[in-house]
């Protein structure tokens, strides 16, 4: 054995703690250990803890570490204005005030107090929301709470599918 091989040790020694976290990739729900030190990741590996995946993450569970840290990650967003013809860049914060602010007005212009029948509905049929398989229970949960905080009652999730 070589004196470098001596002095190498695995990435996650240096953390100075570990975050749990599921794989955002499918609904399997595999578990991840997150390690942090500074307030950065330095690593993420499956955790050995979880009765789903006993520490073991599949190709593209292993790669979590690039998606969130990699210098590929995109931080803008791409946006065709409406009868435009090209695309342009915009900041992702900018996207997400236009997307804010349309959902406000969308459901101010489509409020009901009341349905025909004069019921007490409080609620609007202008937004509707189909989630995907990638979100895990807690992300459909805080979804569906949001959504019905917001009057929104067409919630649906594809994931059974």
């Amino acid at each position: 054995m070589t004196e470098r091989s001596r002095r190498l040790e695995p990435r996650t020694a240096s953390a100075d703690r570990v975050v749990k976290s599921v794989c955002p990739y499918c609904a399997v729900g595999c578990a991840q250990d997150v390690y942090v030190k500074d307030g950065r990741i330095l690593d993420i590996e499956g955790d050995p803890d979880s009765p789903i995946s006993r520490g073991r993450l599949c190709p593209k569970g292993s790669a979590t570490f690039q998606l969130v840290t990699g210098s590929h990650r995109i931080h803008d967003v791409l946006y065709r204005r409406p009868g435009g013809t090209e695309w342009e860049r915009i900041p992702l914060e900018k996207a997400m005030d236009m997307v804010a602010e349309r959902v406000k007005r969308t459901r101010d212009e489509t409020w009901e107090d009341t349905d025909v029948n004069g019921l007490n509905v409080r609620r609007t049929l202008g937004i509707a929301h189909l989630g995907g398989a990638t979100l895990d229970n807690e992300e459909n949960y805080l979804i569906k709470k949001l959504f019905t905080a917001l009057g929104i009652v067409q919630v649906e999730n594809q994931a059974r599918i």
